[in-house]
């Protein structure tokens, strides 16, 4: 199996969601936004219901509001905040959508049946993330955990502490955060040469 990168140009990133955009592949849109700002693994992603999301009303959840689930991996709560970017792609998929049942799967085939709700695949997904890949110009490999890696990638740039990002992908040490994420011994030799006190 290849070792999938996490997409380190914040141009690609947004060239992909505007891409889905303007494609109306607002289910894509919303994977992908939840996927690179929460650190989540695809199965869980997947796994996800529209409860999730929308209160006992039906309505969407507020901005900032705390959204908790179960890791399937490792049995652990992880709460994440819903931040505007997340809220937009939701907003904006739900909008295309008729009669959601909080009970429903939120990644279902475009085909699927009403009242036989099932999520799309991980293979499926690979498929998807590769060719918004190669439609703006990424040429590394892609795949379902690059999602994930993007995440942890993009916190550590912004300056986010590795000891933070370790325990947002609840790694057990700073060394397999620093590897998961991409970050090389190249990388780490240019901070200090940069920093020339």
């Amino acid at each position: 199996m290849k070792e999938v990168r996490p997409i380190r140009d914040k141009k690609k990133i947004k060239a992909i969601k505007t891409l889905m955009e303007e494609r109306g592949a607002y289910r894509d849109l919303l994977l992908f936004v939840l996927g690179i700002n929460t650190g989540l693994r695809i199965s869980d992603l997947l796994s996800m219901k529209w409860s999730l999301f929308l209160d006992r009303f039906g309505t969407i959840e507020k901005v900032n509001s705390r959204i908790t689930i179960k890791e399937q991996k490792t049995g652990k709560t992880k709460i994440f905040i819903m931040n505007k970017s997340i809220h937009h792609a939701v907003e904006r998929y739900l909008n295309t959508l008729k009669n959601v049942s909080r009970d429903d799967y939120i990644f279902t085939p475009r085909n699927h049946k009403k009242g036989r709700s099932r999520s799309i695949t991980r293979q499926y997904v690979w498929l998807l993330l590769n060719k918004y890949a190669k439609m703006v110009g990424i040429d590394e490999s892609i795949g379902t955990h690059t999602l994930r890696k993007t995440f942890g990638y993009q916190l550590y740039k912004k300056g986010v502490s590795v000891e933070y990002i370790q325990k947002m992908l609840n790694h057990s040490s700073s060394s397999t955060t620093l590897r998961y994420i991409g970050i090389t011994q190249e990388q780490l030799d240019e901070i200090y040469i940069d920093l020339n006190l």
